[in-house]
């Protein structure tokens, strides 16, 4: 008898047998009983998401793990913090429609959706309403139709969640209809799906990626050197061959990345996997994240530091977004 073929789960497969339940987060990594702060309320509250290959890459019995310490439910989230609000970003303030945000001069961001395989717990849209707002209501026409009407548009951004999370065929109906706007040049995608689910850059992907008639930069979202492994580099090399740019953004996280060690080995490790460092984000003061926080001066510090010990193309820029401000503010 001819042996049956493996053929090894789709990227929606996995995404559907991702680890919801915070207490099988802890027994898969020996941690029962070992984080008495875990909180049912916050996982209620914004629910725990996590793909089983990532769990894979957290280090089994340590409750400080900085990939499980992003992910992982707990009883600060609960604590009202002065400062700290449902909108951190202005967001509402800059809703154009149709799931369309125009913050800075010439660009475009359209929430193409809100779903995430991933729900990183210092989200700074963890309360935003995409039931009301994503561009993906009415075919895109909404949203196709005010980029369309303002000729200073020139760069369109793919965010949400995350656009990634939308079957290809999806993705093709939206650029598509964006390459029939005479003024749109480029095209940017903020995603974290090729780190914490690298089996979504499938072949479909990079054959709609290949074929977009713009240039593409593709922003992910990495905070710890853990989170690369070989599935994440082979993905990222795919990506690089259909001619992407690949730039990293991280979030300073307080026991996740918060020293200089940690930053350089991220910078280190992305740059080796292809990816160039772009932006070091301070905190999004939304509600639930307080605990995550460091301060502006102990953030300043670490990137001086990382500045001594690295090369000037691998430290990436101290930010922190303002509402209301035509850029992000250097710090």
């Amino acid at each position: 008898m001819q042996p049956v073929p493996f053929t090894p789960p789709g990227w929606q497969q996995l995404w559907r047998d991702a680890v919801r339940d915070p207490r099988e987060l802890l027994t898969l990594l020996g941690l029962e009983d070992q984080v008495p702060d875990l909180s049912v309320d916050a996982a209620a509250q914004f629910p725990l998401r996590v793909p089983r290959g990532f769990v894979a890459r957290m280090r089994h019995g340590d409750p400080g793990d900085p990939l499980l310490r992003q992910v992982l439910p707990l009883d600060a989230e609960m604590r009202p913090m002065p400062g700290f609000s449902l909108d951190a970003v202005g967001d509402g303030a800059a809703k154009a429609g149709d799931g369309v945000i125009r913050k800075y001069n010439g660009r475009a961001l359209l929430v193409t959706t809100g779903s995430c395989a991933i729900n990183c717990r210092y989200c700074f849209r963890r309360h935003f309403p995409y039931a009301e707002e994503t561009a993906a209501a009415g075919g895109w026409q909404g949203a196709i139709d005010l980029i369309r009407a303002d000729a200073s548009l020139h760069e369109v951004i793919l965010s949400g969640g995350d656009p990634w999370s939308l079957a290809t065929h999806k993705l093709a109906e939206l650029t598509d209809a964006l390459a029939t706007v005479p003024h749109v040049r480029r095209l940017r995608i903020h995603t974290r799906l090729p780190v914490v689910l690298p089996q979504r850059v499938d072949e479909a992907l990079l054959a709609w990626l290949d074929a977009l008639p713009w240039p593409v930069t593709v922003v992910l979202h990495a905070n710890h050197a853990n989170e690369f492994d070989g599935q994440v580099d082979a993905a990222l090399g795919h990506l690089r061959a259909t001619g992407a740019h690949l730039l990293n953004q991280a979030v300073l996280l307080r026991g996740v990345n918060d020293s200089v060690d940690a930053l350089a080995d991220l910078s280190e490790r992305g740059m080796a996997a292809g990816v160039l460092p772009y932006y070091l984000h301070q905190l999004d003061r939304v509600q639930g994240a307080a605990h995550f926080e460091v301060d502006d001066d102990r953030a300043r510090a670490l990137h001086a530091g990382l500045a001594k010990r690295l090369s000037g193309y691998l430290v990436p820029r101290l930010v922190r977004e303002v509402a209301g401000d035509p850029g992000k503010r250097p710090l």
